[in-house]
């Protein structure tokens, strides 16, 4: 058997979702998706689904190639849904190219997705300021060395531990780079697994002030 039969085989008898999942019915659905967000994420924090608040961010590289990443989604709200990096930083750059981004939650064990497209804006210094000072004093000291993505040399504490003396003597200092970035939605789509395939995909288009509800075929 060849190593692509191998990896096949794994792949294809590979179990997917759990033999039961959550119902959906898109008829019930509020007329707002970020209703139906917030209430499927309570849902998969009640269900011990772990770091339901993980997403994969999906912009444009500067070579025009697609660039994904795991980011952690940090505010949810009427002005979008908000992660936050280094402008600094290869993504960082890429939303500042090209603003506009795609954000996924895959919850397997729920059978659940959700994809989220829309432009990107970014936020003001307070903003960004507050949220760089909630994080620990280890992810602060990594930002403000400013290196992110760069090939690593020796042990990789070039500049860390410098940062990390100077936030142990201030702890006010913020990186000018932090950015708070926010999606703001121009399509929200819910995907429900089924057993049987027929899975139920119910997509919220932005119109205006209102949302526009379809169902899209599996």
């Amino acid at each position: 058997m060849s190593e692509s039969e191998t990896a096949r085989d794994l792949l294809r008898n590979m179990p997917v979702f759990p033999p039961t999942l959550a119902g959906f019915d898109p008829e019930a659905t509020p007329d707002n998706p970020l209703e139906l967000f917030l209430a499927w994420l309570s849902q998969a924090v009640d269900a011990g689904v772990l770091a339901p608040h993980a997403v994969n961010l999906a912009t444009i590289g500067l070579d025009g190639m697609p660039d994904a990443r795991i980011v952690i989604l940090k505010d949810v709200g009427q002005r979008g849904f908000s992660f936050a990096s280094s402008s600094a930083s290869p993504k960082g750059r890429q939303l500042q190219d090209s603003p506009s981004a795609a954000l996924t939650f895959f919850w397997p064990a729920m059978g659940r997705q959700i994809r989220i497209r829309g432009s990107v804006s970014e936020g003001q210094t307070a903003e960004n300021a507050q949220d760089f000072r909630r994080r620990n004093p280890v992810a602060r000291a990594l930002v403000l060395a400013g290196r992110q993505s760069e090939v690593m040399m020796g042990s990789g504490d070039d500049g860390v531990q410098e940062q990390l003396a100077r936030l142990d003597a201030d702890d006010e200092i913020v990186s000018a780079d932090w950015t708070v970035f926010t999606v703001a939605a121009e399509t929200v789509e819910f995907w429900q697994a089924d057993t049987n395939r027929r899975h139920t995909r119910l997509r919220y288009s932005r119109a205006g002030r209102r949302w526009d509800k379809d169902l899209l075929w599996p």
